[in-house]
């Protein structure tokens, strides 16, 4: 095949998010660079700059560009963290959309959760793993570096780095850490949502210590303390605490809905024909306290299962001349729900193909009932 019938075949490429660039892929996942970069960018060039002059006298305004450069090189390391996080991921089989650097670092969209608390440790930790080998690395190579700007991109190169990494390993949402935490909490509770608490409010902790530091940097560092410290250090701890507190609110809803037995909501269910007329199949089902209505071949299949929606949008003077399997949904494979299933593994399967009503079946294959999606709303805002 030539690489322009290639090229046809090939599904078109989505087009980049609003407020963001593409500058590539890794490993099929394509590379983002946000907006707010570019204020990053000139913000890292406007402080480096009278480190730049002091080291290198006379560049003028070159001294910023050499200040961007620096920018450029730094979040290349944050794209190799970055890059780390959907390797692993992909690794474990989820798919990973895209990796978006942005004002604050880095931020890899991956496709569901970790299955394990193994998978979640690893996706985590290579991350920060990655941000510390760039850092040491980067640190021996100063020692062999001869004096000028390039041993200053190698030293705040392995400043940056460490920092990162180490920063990243803090105990708490939405940091890497956070989710090393959580997984070590899941692991040895069992529970995942207990992880995720634990690791909100460990976030909750670090926005907070980042918040008051600027007002103890003085005193601890000597360093003074000026009003970009306050605003930067401002950012991050909203960020931090918006990130943390997100996670709690997830552990709650997943707290309610691990507690959703699929047998529990099961509603009474009536067979009937396909062909039967509507208004007799919904008169059978009332007459037999039946909470919902599945047809049935002759040889006693189920072939479909009546969309509640659908019967109240029918004119009741209709519903006598029209046949049910008029307002059936055909029960395909994603339809079919075992009776057992329970909680986030319930939920995932609505999500995956979303129907008003489902089947339950038994692990032999017979009917136990069907389960209405809002039943199961219902439970979950009761829980």
């Amino acid at each position: 095949m030539s690489t322009s019938e290639s090229d046809r075949r090939r599904p078109p490429r989505a087009p980049a998010p609003r407020g963001t660039l593409r500058i590539g892929s890794i490993a099929g996942s394509d590379v983002l660079v946000s907006s707010s970069w570019f204020l990053v960018a000139a913000l890292i060039a406007f402080v480096m700059a009278p480190r730049v002059d002091q080291i290198q006298p006379g560049l003028g305004g070159w001294k910023y560009v050499v200040g961007v450069s620096f920018a450029i090189v730094l979040y290349l390391a944050v794209l190799l963290h970055e890059a780390a996080h959907a390797i692993a991921a992909r690794r474990y089989g989820f798919e990973v959309h895209s990796i978006t650097l942005h004002f604050l670092g880095g931020v890899t969209a991956i496709e569901g959760e970790a299955r394990t608390p193994r998978q979640e440790f690893w996706i985590a930790v290579v991350g920060p793993i990655t941000s510390l080998a760039v850092g040491a690395s980067a640190a021996a190579l100063w020692f062999v570096t001869p004096d000028g700007l390039l041993r200053l991109t190698v030293e705040g190169l392995a400043g940056a780095n460490l920092l990162i990494g180490l920063l990243n390993l803090v105990p708490g949402l939405p940091l890497d850490g956070g989710r090393v935490l959580k997984a070590a909490v899941w692991r040895i509770t069992g529970r995942v949502e207990t992880g995720i608490a634990a690791a909100g409010w460990g976030g909750r902790v670090a926005a907070a210590a980042v918040f008051l530091w600027p007002f103890v940097q003085e005193s601890v560092t000597g360093l003074e303390t000026t009003l970009l410290d306050v605003i930067l250090y401002g950012v991050i701890a909203l960020f931090l605490w918006s990130g943390a507190s997100q996670a709690i609110a997830v552990a709650r809803i997943r707290a309610k809905v691990a507690r959703v037995v699929a047998r529990d909501l099961a509603r009474r269910t009536l067979a009937v024909p396909d062909d039967l007329p509507l208004a007799e199949a919904i008169r059978r089902a009332r007459d037999q306290q039946a909470g919902s209505i599945l047809t049935v071949s002759t040889a006693g299949d189920p072939l479909g299962v009546v969309d509640e929606a659908a019967v109240r949008a029918m004119p009741e003077d209709r519903q006598p001349w029209v046949a049910v399997s008029v307002v059936t949904r055909t029960v395909e494979e994603g339809l079919r729900l075992p009776v057992g299933i329970t909680g986030a593994e319930l939920l995932d399967a609505i999500r995956r193909t979303p129907a008003s009503e489902y089947l339950l079946v038994e692990p032999d294959g017979a009917v136990y009932g069907v389960l209405a999606t809002a039943d199961v709303e219902r439970a979950v805002q009761a829980g």
